[in-house]
């Protein structure tokens, strides 16, 4: 369907004081899993980067890789084995997924992000020991645990009128490598740069009060009513750590948390720069 010059018109005119708000503001961004597998959907969501880039946003990339790491472990003859989530990682499988994630995938996204007319630069939790880390569980392998983040790598970036795009692997001192959730690194990193908004892109349209009717998403949850809403089962299965994540944002300073469906066109745009919204609002 055409859309007028008048209804083009009314879009910005109620862009404009979003815009204003989101203003030389940092706006952190999670993309990865399923979300990330379409390429149709890819070069949607990258465009919608360049444009807040462009607009005065000082957007943040963070991203994951786990379809892209499954991939490759099976053409290596590498088997994996998840427990609560979290994917074993032996030292072969850890060389797999920081190939990967800060490789491959990295640098398609920055890549991308040039075709689209930004200026991106690929970062790591390695670079400048951005993202220090411990083993979460030992009987996890190579699973981290976030220590510390130094941002300044980040900050620099920023500063340039670059969007930085980081892998969420980290490093100890002694130079152990570990595959950290992006969720988590996107939470703490937004936390420590004290950013706007956070934006966990994902599968799913949000937190559903029924999970099977995708009219009862649930649009706005203050991180006090998380754990009842998890005692309730109304949070469940991998919503619970992505819940937890949003809620340490919210704590650590980041103003509000958002949880959307990554594969809805121009997902970013809809949720921060119109009335309508369309995922889930921690606060």
């Amino acid at each position: 369907m055409k859309i007028s010059n008048e209804e083009k018109a009314g879009i910005l005119v109620e862009a404009l004081p979003y815009i204003r708000k989101y203003y030389n503001q940092i706006l952190v961004v999670k993309y990865g899993g399923n979300a990330m597998i379409s390429e149709e959907h890819q070069k949607l969501v990258i465009t919608d980067l360049v444009l807040l880039n462009q607009i005065g946003v000082k957007v943040v990339l963070v991203h994951g890789g786990g379809p892209e790491i499954n991939d490759t472990l099976d053409k290596m003859g590498l088997k994996s084995e998840f427990v609560n989530g979290l994917r074993k990682t032996d030292k072969a499988t850890m060389d797999v997924v920081q190939m990967v994630l800060a490789g491959k995938v990295n640098k398609d996204l920055v890549n991308l992000i040039q075709i689209a007319g930004g200026n991106a630069i690929g970062l790591c939790g390695i670079d400048g020991h951005m993202i220090e880390a411990k083993a979460l569980n030992t009987d996890l392998g190579y699973v981290g645990e976030i220590t510390k983040v130094n941002p300044t790598q980040i900050t620099a970036a920023l500063d340039a009128g670059l969007i930085p795009v980081i892998s969420s692997i980290g490093c100890d001192k002694d130079g152990n490598v570990y595959n950290i959730n992006a969720d988590t690194v996107a939470a703490r990193i937004s936390g420590e740069l004290k950013a706007m908004s956070l934006i966990v892109m994902t599968d799913t349209t949000g937190v559903l009060r029924d999970k099977n009717n995708l009219e009862s998403l649930i649009s706005e949850i203050n991180v006090s009513e998380v754990p009842q809403l998890v005692k309730e089962g109304v949070i469940s299965s991998g919503m619970i750590p992505k819940s937890a994540c949003c809620v340490d944002a919210i704590r650590r300073g980041v103003k509000r948390v958002f949880i959307i469906d990554g594969r809805a066109p121009h997902a970013i745009l809809v949720e921060i720069l119109s009335d309508a919204g369309i995922g889930t609002m921690f606060y």
